[in-house]
């Protein structure tokens, strides 16, 4: 296999020109898999209030079509060495069904960022009256208070009305000196609760995570056109 003596030129133009591109492919698949992995586990607690899967499944798309990007991206390089046609076929069909995964998986996570606040609220308010019951959806709240410095969906006021005896959670109170202070027995000891509602502070987070991750993977998927232009080029050139 080979090129025609008259496209040799060319030839090694395009050759070296796919090697660039599935160097940008290889670090970006690196990069796309990097994101997804630390915005899966940073404050992760948030997960079971989000009431939805969306997004943790676009998350867990991404981050298989990023190893699979960065490995793909191997045998681009051997298609274009060994100037082997089959295996340059083989590349450009399994990078054009990657590019159409990473695509969707990015368009999804800015779907889920224009849902988030709604779907979390309605989880929020579900999940509050099991407070203390359920260990999962007890430290998920616990985590996110403590973690994010909020308390209740919109205020303190939201245990004291859906949760039943209406205590409010002592991952509600502020911590001063490493020290938890009392927030239940008096209006005085009420001024050391958080004050602002978890609803907000969390959907501000996650549409963050999600605009982030959603345009790394999107802007990846588009440089994915250049192996696909570059490949084909190659696959029409070789004799």
């Amino acid at each position: 296999m080979g090129f025609g003596s008259k496209d040799e030129w060319c030839g090694s133009i395009v050759k070296y020109s796919m090697f660039l591109s599935n160097f940008i492919i290889f670090i970006g698949g690196i990069v796309l898999v990097a994101i997804s992995v630390y915005t899966l586990y940073d404050k992760s607690f948030i997960k079971e209030l989000l009431g939805t899967n969306l997004f943790t499944g676009a998350v867990y798309i991404l981050i298989v079509a990023g190893i699979l990007l960065s490995l793909l991206s191997f045998l681009g390089c051997a298609g274009a060495v060994k100037e082997v046609k089959c295996m340059l076929l083989t590349y450009f069909i399994i990078l054009f069904i990657i590019f159409i995964v990473m695509l969707v998986g990015g368009i999804l996570c800015y779907v889920f960022r224009q849902r988030v606040q709604t779907t979390m609220q309605q989880e929020m308010l579900r999940t509050i009256r099991f407070y203390g019951d359920d260990r999962a959806i007890t430290r998920a709240w616990d985590d996110l208070q403590e973690g994010l410095h909020c308390c209740g969906v919109t205020g303190y006021d939201d245990w004291r009305q859906h949760r039943i005896g209406g205590i409010i959670p002592s991952s509600c109170c502020q911590e001063i000196n490493g020290k938890k202070q009392p927030c239940n027995l008096s209006f005085q000891a009420s001024l050391q609760i958080y004050n602002t509602g978890c609803l907000n502070v969390t959907t501000a987070f996650m549409k963050d995570h999600a605009t982030t991750v959603g345009t790394v993977g999107i802007a990846v998927s588009l440089f994915l056109l250049f192996g696909l232009a570059f490949s084909c080029a190659l696959f029409m050139m070789i004799v």
